[in-house]
């Protein structure tokens, strides 16, 4: 189960120390902003600010209000100056307190959270991507109990490959598609398509287990990775890379051709590359080449600049590759298309 620590992810966020780059308002900011129902926090920054990011950089905590880093529906963002420099502060509104004789304390499930969760919650709690040791050396399904060629919930089977029994949760995967880098063609990893959920009945050099949750048909060869609980994966602030980014788009989700906001590409950038879970980075749309009509030579040709296409930011890492979803869009992002760190 995915566990959304919004007392801790906020908390974070809000007490960094102050990033080197200025912060730049936007021209139409407002002075003031209630929070409403479906707001994020990258929403209500880029109300205010040119880059959502920085919103730390200007945050004034509020020591008489309680909680005062997380944010509620009904909650009152002031934008002020101290000694010239903008702050934010908050006033506290339509909170929701749940009351006892002993204590006082917020429903933390009803906090804004950073990013929409609902665009990215399919993606933490599965690996998704494996490399292909990995995916080769996985327990598999060998057979169904009743002869069966195609599995699914409720429906018990035959696994060849699991090792005792301290383990007893699993997700069945799938491999899919191979994931190559663009310029070098070094294989980054492997897709591994979530087919099912698997808990472990029977130990044993043929194990039995019985799915559930399945989301498509199950087949014998499918393998069994170990349930990843996802504690800690909705603790991300966003933030600039330290260091100079290089990477590219490897692919993206659900076939589109022309990615747009909040949706999931795949960058071969991984934690190799010293990539982080909220890095933001700008997406550059690749220069195309096309020839000069202009000049003698026929076969002359020009590769144009690349232009801005938009943010991304990251939120899953694995060695080689990365998850980023898109937060703007201010022109088509294409596969191959160009990441780099924001200025």
């Amino acid at each position: 189960m995915i566990r959304y620590a919004y007392l801790s992810v906020l908390f974070v966020l809000f007490s960094l120390p102050l990033f080197a780059k200025d912060v730049i308002l936007n021209d139409s900011h407002p002075q003031t902003y209630q929070v409403v129902k479906g707001d994020t926090l990258w929403d209500i920054s880029g109300k205010f600010l040119q880059r959502p990011w920085q919103w730390p950089e200007i945050w004034q905590v509020n020591p008489q209000i309680k909680n005062p880093h997380l944010i509620y529906p009904g909650d009152v963002i002031s934008l002020s100056y101290i000694n010239g420099r903008p702050v934010l502060s908050l006033t506290r509104g339509l909170t929701a307190y749940k009351l006892s004789p002993e204590a006082r304390e917020i429903k933390l499930e009803q906090a804004i959270s950073t990013i929409p969760r609902s665009a990215i919650a399919a993606f933490l709690s599965k690996p998704l991507v494996v490399g292909e040791d990995t995916l080769n050396s996985a327990p598999y399904i060998l057979a169904s109990a009743d002869e069966r060629l195609i599995l699914g919930a409720g429906d018990k089977a035959y696994v060849r490959g699991i090792k005792g029994d301290d383990i007893d949760q699993f997700s069945v995967f799938r491999g899919g598609k191979v994931y190559n880098d663009p310029e070098t063609g070094e294989v980054l990893g492997y897709e591994a398509i979530y087919t099912a959920d698997a808990t472990l009945e029977t130990p044993g050099e043929t194990a039995t287990v019985m799915l559930r949750n399945t989301n498509r048909e199950v087949l014998a060869g499918d393998r069994l990775l170990p349930v990843d609980d996802g504690e800690n994966e909705m603790n991300f602030f966003p933030h600039s890379p330290e260091n100079p980014v290089n990477g590219r788009i490897i692919s993206v989700f659900d076939g589109v051709s022309q990615v747009g906001q909040y949706q999931i590409v795949v960058l071969n950038l991984g934690t190799r590359e010293s990539i982080e879970v909220g890095h933001v980075l700008k997406v550059m749309r690749a220069g195309g080449t096309v020839k000069d009509a202009v000049t003698a030579d026929k076969d002359d040709t020009v590769t144009l600049p690349d232009e801005s296409a938009g943010v991304a930011m990251v939120f899953k890492v694995f060695e080689k590759v990365s998850y980023a979803i898109v937060m703007k869009a201010n022109n088509a992002i294409h596969l191959n298309d160009k990441v780099r760190e924001v200025e």
